[in-house]
């Protein structure tokens, strides 16, 4: 629905104001907010227009008007059309990826738990693009019960798996210089893709440790089709404080529901975006964005929220981290 630009903004201050003091929107707490020169009268006008429109809805008769899921959609919508990143901010953020020897489980981790105290809000992120990730080395390593130790460096830190065989120290570092001179640069998917065809050409190449290449890709296919989650809900008893505790069931109700949250983050959006909640909906509110890397996206993130949360903190804070996440990474 078109609105005109003196009633875009004051349903846009209206909000901003409601999502900072909970406050009821009324004619003359938006006037005290704004320089557009207009009469009380005027904005009460605007104001029942807004409301008439489905944005605005009023508590009771003679009291004043909050927002409702179309009224936050509308702001939502135009607020992520301008939103920009602020240099300096989230510097945590920069020492973070800076590390390339830690695990992708632990950076994982780490931004979600940057992104939440940034926010203030319970945030997840779901690692669902493994295949995308970019390989740099390969390390295996005997370990005592027929059992090798994996480690994967990629462009976001090293990925650790184990696979049910007995090998040799010498056939283990074998096969690590194996993979790491033909995929080193590729992708995982690219790896899982072509090893079949360059191991049938190399049969008396890799004859001696073949049986730990054919165990490592039978696992890296299994993990292939694991996504990885991590949620970082300590934010969560500042939320219960700020707000009623019914408007925080939902998102505590969809935190612990590892289903629901991949299939909220498992989507194919290319750029930060919002889903808010709709009214009296046992449903919560999220601001998410795809990390990508090299055109591939290879992670989401989300923060989770009620109906009445700061969007314009979150989708800045987001707006950082993927634009530092994706200049550092992309290399």
């Amino acid at each position: 629905m078109e609105l005109s630009e003196r009633k875009a903004k004051i349903l846009t201050i209206a909000v901003e104001e409601f999502i900072k003091d909970s406050a009821p929107i009324t004619s003359s707490s938006v006037k005290d907010s704004t320089a557009l020169g207009v009469s009380t009268a005027t904005l009460r006008s605007e104001l029942n227009a807004l409301e008439a429109m489905g944005f605005l809805r009023q508590l009771h008769t003679s009291g004043g008007r909050i927002p409702t899921a179309q009224g936050y959609r509308f702001y939502v919508e135009n607020l992520l059309k301008s939103i920009k990143a602020t240099n300096g901010e989230l510097e945590e953020v920069r020492k973070l990826i800076e590390n390339r020897t830690q695990s992708l489980n632990d950076l994982v981790a780490g931004i979600a738990k940057i992104i939440s105290k940034a926010t203030n809000y319970p945030t997840v992120v779901l690692v669902n693009g493994i295949e995308n990730l970019v390989l740099q080395e390969f390390k295996i390593v005997p370990l005592l019960g027929e059992k090798c130790m994996v480690l994967i460096g990629t462009n976001y830190g090293y990925i650790t798996d184990t696979i049910d065989i007995s090998a040799t120290n010498e056939n283990c570092q074998d096969a690590s210089n194996y993979l790491t001179k033909y995929f080193k640069g590729e992708t995982m998917g690219f790896m899982m893709e072509n090893i079949k065809e360059l191991k049938s050409g190399m049969n008396s190449e890799i004859s001696a440790f073949q049986n730990v290449v054919d165990n490592l890709v039978a696992g890296l296919s299994k993990m292939n089709q694991r996504k990885l989650l991590n949620v970082q809900a300590e934010s969560m008893v500042d939320l219960v404080e700020k707000e009623k505790i019914e408007e925080t069931k939902s998102v505590m109700k969809t935190l612990n529901n590892e289903e629901q949250l991949i299939e909220v983050l498992d989507g194919d959006e290319e750029e930060i975006s919002a889903v808010v909640a709709d009214d009296n909906s046992e449903k919560c509110s999220v601001v998410k964005a795809p990390i990508i890397v090299g055109g591939n996206k290879v992670a989401s993130i989300g923060v989770f929220g009620p109906q009445k949360m700061d969007y314009t903190r979150i989708a800045s804070a987001l707006k950082i981290l993927v634009d530092e996440l994706n200049r550092e990474k992309g290399d």
